[in-house]
C-alpha cells in the first residue's frame, strides 16, 4: 500500500485502495457542491479508479441532501440565522434577491457560481418557496449538476489521451492543474455575473419603492418635520423666482 504518493499515479492508488473511503468523502464535498474535487473524482473514474455510474449517484444525492439541510435551515431560523452569522448575509441577500424573480433558474444554476452556492438554498428556505417545489427543482438540478460535473472530469480524462494516460508525466499533472484552475476561473466569472444581475435587480426596484417609502417615513414625527422643510424650500424657492 502506497502512504505517501510521489506523484498522481500514487495518488490514484491510495483512492484506488481506498474507495469507501474516497467515496464518502466526495458525498461530503457534493453536499458543499466543491467543483474542483468534483471535477477531479470525473477524471479519476476515466482513469478507472472510481466508477462512473456510482460517483454520479453519489455526487447527486450529496448535492441534493446538502440543499435541503440548508433549506430546512434557513426555514427553521430565519434571519436569526443571519444576525449570528453576517459573513453570510452578503451573499444570501444576494440569492435571495434573485430568487424573488427568478427562482426556478436559481435554483438550476446557483450550485455553479462560487459566491452563492453555499448559501443560496438558505435563502430559498427564508423566503415563501414551498417546499414541494423546492424538492422537485432541487432533485431536478442536483442531478443536472452531478452529471454535467462528473462528465466534465471524465470527458477531460479522455481527450487528454496519451499524455494523461501517463498519470505519473509531469506534462499531464500541469494539465490537470491547468484544467482545474480554469474551472475555478470561470465559478468566478459566474459569481461576478450574479454579482451584476443583483445590482441591476436593486437598481430596477430602487424607483418603484422610493415613492412608498417616502409616504411611510412621512407619517412619523420625524417625517412630518423633513416633510415641512422641504415645503419650506420650496417656498422659498418660488420667492426667488
Amino acid at each position: 500500500m502506497v502512504f505517501f504518493p510521489s506523484d498522481l499515479t500514487s495518488f490514484l492508488e491510495i483512492i484506488r485502495q481506498n474507495r469507501e473511503i474516497a467515496y464518502s468523502l466526495i458525498f461530503g464535498w457534493a453536499s458543499s457542491h466543491s467543483l474542483l474535487l468534483i471535477l477531479f473524482a470525473g477524471y479519476a473514474s476515466h482513469s478507472g479508479v472510481l466508477q462512473f455510474g456510482l460517483l454520479i449517484a453519489v455526487c447527486w444525492l450529496g448535492s441534493f441532501l446538502g440543499d435541503v439541510l440548508r433549506f430546512w435551515i434557513g426555514r427553521k431560523f430565519g434571519a436569526r440565522l443571519l444576525k449570528r452569522f453576517p459573513r453570510i448575509e452578503g451573499p444570501v441577500a444576494k440569492a435571495a434577491l434573485l430568487s424573488e424573480r427568478h427562482y426556478v433558474w436559481m435554483i438550476l444554476l446557483h450550485r455553479y457560481p462560487h459566491g452563492i452556492r453555499g448559501v443560496a438554498a438558505v435563502a430559498y428556505g427564508i423566503s415563501a418557496l414551498s417546499w414541494s417545489a423546492f424538492l422537485l427543482l432541487n432533485a431536478v438540478a442536483s442531478g443536472i449538476w452531478a452529471v454535467a460535473i462528473v462528465s466534465t472530469g471524465y470527458a477531460f480524462g479522455h481527450v487528454s489521451g496519451k499524455v494523461m494516460s501517463d498519470a505519473s508525466s509531469s506534462l499531464g499533472f500541469v494539465m490537470l492543474v491547468l484544467f482545474l484552475g480554469l474551472s475555478w476561473l470561470l465559478s468566478r466569472k459566474l459569481d461576478m455575473v450574479v454579482a451584476q444581475t443583483a445590482q441591476a435587480e436593486t437598481t430596477v426596484q430602487r424607483p418603484a419603492e422610493s415613492t412608498d417609502t417616502r409616504r411611510e417615513k412621512d407619517k412619523g414625527p420625524r417625517g412630518r418635520r423633513d416633510r415641512g422643510k422641504r415645503d419650506r424650500a420650496a417656498r422659498s424657492r418660488e420667492r426667488a423666482g
